[in-house]
């Protein structure tokens, strides 16, 4: 690696090397697989299976003779209302009735793949600026490719309406046409002259129900490129329609893998050692065999589970056994965590993003440099990791909530030595997720046992199980240094942040099997592009610069809802609020004399404050703001917050979004509220300590989550939009901490710059 001084002291940033043979190298090997990859055929047929009197038009959309219409969605349903969102976008397009919409999850197929997901990771990962531009199309090329090859169906990033709008769409209207066609063939009529609405094929007075043509359109070959409806007078798009997992999730009916029962069912428990390179070392047989209800153990090189007629008998069962496991290496620990993060924040760093000259403007002025710091963040969802498996002569069915189900098939099939092709996978919803459902332990310990045992089996892990082996969102320092114009703006910017490398462990674990310890550590030390994701992305700064500064904390990290945008935003947002105090500005007109190129943004925090009455953030006022742009979204937040007797009491938060077309707008604002909820509890809690490799929480109640007591009022408004959907699902994470943190500060003139938010010395 090539060291370049950046003139901040010890601020010290470094690009990967390419030498001209490597580069050769991998253009060559770039070109050879496009050339080869060019000829492999690439077209899918649609694998859905069709009920009695049930007709495929393609692979987002099946008719029934009895006119129910399934729309197949390829994501998962964690919450966010993907399974109301992609049917009601078929739903406008076909001129459907919504009382006849049904819904049903994709199987394993290419022809759902998350191609945006892919290029927006791969964009990160590496930024088009680092390589020419014909070897980064090459290589986004073979990206997509592979991607679509190995069906990376990830449910992830705020991706599904922004990926599957358009092909959900264009399936609808080329089903639309094809029920035209039929209807005009019996009325001896042309198909474009037909229309659709609420259900019905019309022509003039004529009307057929779609169920009455579905059999016969169903036959015919759809035009070569999709015909779209014209505008309706009362569209879907757009209307507050009601949820349709809403009914089953009140009145119980709703499945998750928790619900499934199977015949001659038993349950498992399990144990697992500390994080890190863990084996089992020995169980104390004699006293666990005597476990009331016992009916198996497996022993397994990382764990210990049992098994029983009920999950309490197989939980209590373990403690009976009492596993001991032994783990190669030092624990572990935050101490451990906290110096890693503070040595690398010293190290030299990789340059991810750079404008103009920082290190010249760096020079000309006096530096004003703050530091900041966030704990790891558990995801923490209701539902604990639950699997069910059955195995059948050599083929294992397993249900079990995945956003990654062809990844998690092939992690199945990868530990009990199967081919893919016989391992069945049922998609479930998701008891909450925040991107935990990424990881597929859970499938394949269930699968081992069932396999061991030659039963269906419901493994779930408990509370302390989830809490104690969670993959957390990473941990974080940063240096932030600026320096001011004449007038108090800032003129350069440098933001160092301490981190791991969380993306390319996920990779690892994702898509190669690579344990969660042995990834960690073999990420060590690599850039990341992802690891400082949002950083200074708001802001229009005349010189500023992005540094990683990767850290080997010992402890693998993972996604995480609003993933690293949810502490670069903290670190940013802070920082500006600073800055505005130190020059004597009022935060809102510092930040909207810097959103020259976001006029969007600008607009929402102009919004924001009008409705939240801003007083200016003078001393007293207990008001914060934060904004932040992400996937394609942009959010303003103004926060209402004080320190009471009860603790910290947020009284009000104001959000206003620019999320472009919202397909529902009832969901997207359920949306917007869960996220700004789920960043309130990670600025004041959703994390634990470590020690000896073991998280130090074991319940829910220990993690320092608000109760419903200490929730906000919470203003949640839209900007009209006609542009493209963006990203709802995370939008509110990263701001609520922030300006929570902001307006502390107005109240009471203290700065913190901790995470979950304490007076604590970094």
């Amino acid at each position: 690696m090539t060291g370049i001084r950046d003139k901040v002291g010890q601020n010290r940033s470094r690009l990967p090397h390419v030498s001209r043979r490597s580069f050769l190298v991998g253009a060559t090997a770039a070109g050879g697989l496009a050339l080869a990859w060019s000829v492999w055929p690439r077209s899918y047929d649609p694998n859905l299976t069709a009920a009695e009197g049930e007709h495929v038009f393609n692979a987002f959309l099946k008719i029934g003779d009895d006119g129910h219409i399934a729309a197949i969605v390829p994501q998962c349903e964690m919450g966010q209302g993907v399974t109301t969102l992609l049917p009601q976008i078929m739903a406008d397009e076909l001129g459907a009735d919504w009382r006849t919409i049904a819904v049903e999850s994709a199987p394993i197929s290419p022809l759902y793949t998350n191609t945006l997901l892919v290029d927006e990771d791969s964009g990160a990962f590496m930024p088009r600026s680092l390589v020419p531009d014909f070897v980064a199309d090459v290589r986004s090329w073979v990206r997509r490719e592979w991607a679509v090859r190995h069906a990376v169906m990830l449910t992830a990033n705020s991706s599904s309406v922004r990926m599957f709008e358009g092909p959900c769409r264009a399936a609808a209207a080329q089903a639309r046409a094809l029920l035209m066609m039929e209807a005009a063939r019996r009325w001896d009529a042309d198909w474009q002259q037909c229309d659709t609405q609420d259900g019905f094929v019309i022509l003039g007075k004529k009307k057929l129900r779609f169920a009455e043509v579905a059999a016969g359109a169903a036959k015919l070959d759809p035009p070569p490129e999709p015909v779209y409806r014209a505008p309706a007078a009362d569209p879907l798009y757009g209307k507050e329609l009601t949820r349709l997992d809403l009914p089953a999730k009140v009145d119980g009916s709703a499945n998750y893998a928790g619900d499934i029962r199977l015949p001659d069912m038993v349950f498992a428990a399990i144990r697992q050692g500390p994080l890190g390179a863990t084996r089992l070392k020995s169980i104390d047989r004699r006293a666990g065999m005597k476990s009331p209800g016992l009916l198996h153990i497996v022993e397994h090189e990382r764990w210990l589970a049992t098994v029983a007629r009920n999950w309490w008998a197989a939980n209590r069962a373990l403690d009976r056994f009492a596993p001991v496991f032994e783990t190669d290496g030092p624990p572990v620990s935050t101490t451990r965590i906290d110096t890693a993060l503070k040595a690398a924040l010293k190290a030299d760093g990789y340059r991810i993003r750079q404008k103009g000259d920082v290190g010249a403007a760096m020079e000309a002025r006096k530096k004003i440099s703050a530091h900041y710091a966030v704990a790891p963040a558990l995801h923490a969802p209701i539902e604990t990791r639950t699997a069910t498996a059955a195995t059948d002569r050599g083929h294992v069915r397993v249900w079990v909530a995945t956003q990654a189900p062809a990844q998690c098939r092939d992690a199945i099939a990868r530990a009990t030595g199967l081919a893919p092709s016989d391992v069945t996978l049922f998609p479930m919803m998701a008891g909450g997720s925040f991107d935990a459902c990424l990881d597929h332990s859970v499938a394949v310990q269930a699968a081992i046992i069932a396999l061991q045992i030659k039963r269906p089996v419901q493994l779930a892990w408990s509370r302390a199980e989830e809490i104690m082996r969670d993959i957390p969102r990473a941990p974080a320092r940063a240096k932030m240094t600026a320096t001011l114009d004449a007038a108090g703006g800032i003129d350069a910017l440098i933001a160092r942040i301490a981190a791991p490398s969380t993306n390319h462990e996920f990779r690892a674990r994702l898509f190669d099997g690579t344990p969660a310890d042995v990834a960690q550590r073999e990420a060590a030390g690599t850039p990341d592009a992802v690891a400082v994701e949002g950083a200074l992305s708001t802001y229009d700064i005349r010189h500023f610069a992005v540094n990683h500064c990767p850290a080997d904390i010992g402890l693998p990290t993972g996604r995480w809802r609003g993933n690293a945008d949810s502490y670069t935003a903290f670190f940013t947002e802070c920082f500006i609020d600073e800055m505005a105090a130190r020059s004597g500005s009022d935060a809102l007109s510092y930040r909207v004399a810097m959103l020259g190129e976001s006029p969007q943004l600008a607009r929402c925090l102009l919004t924001a404050t009008s409705l939240g009455g801003w007083e200016g953030g003078v001393a007293g006022t207990a008001q914060g703001l934060a904004c932040h742009s992400m996937r394609g979204s942009h959010i303003a937040l103004m926060a209402t917050a004080r320190p009471s007797e009860r603790g910290l009491q947020v009284q009000q938060l104001v959000a206003v979004v620019d999320a472009g077309r919202l397909v529902n707008p009832a969901v997207a604002r359920q949306q917007v509220e869960g996220g700004l909820i789920f960043g309130l509890a990670a600025a004041t809690g959703a994390t634990t300590d470590y020690g000896g490799g073991i998280a130090a929480a074991r319940k829910l109640g220990q993690l320092g989550l608000p109760r419903l007591s200490q929730s906000p009022e919470i203003i949640v408004e839209f900007v009209d939009s006609d542009r493209d959907p963006g990203g709802l699902g995370e939008i509110g994470v990263p701001v609520v901490a922030p300006a929570v943190a902001n307006a502390i500060a107005a109240a009471t003139g203290r700065r913190i710059r901790r995470l979950p938010l304490s007076t604590r010395p970094l």
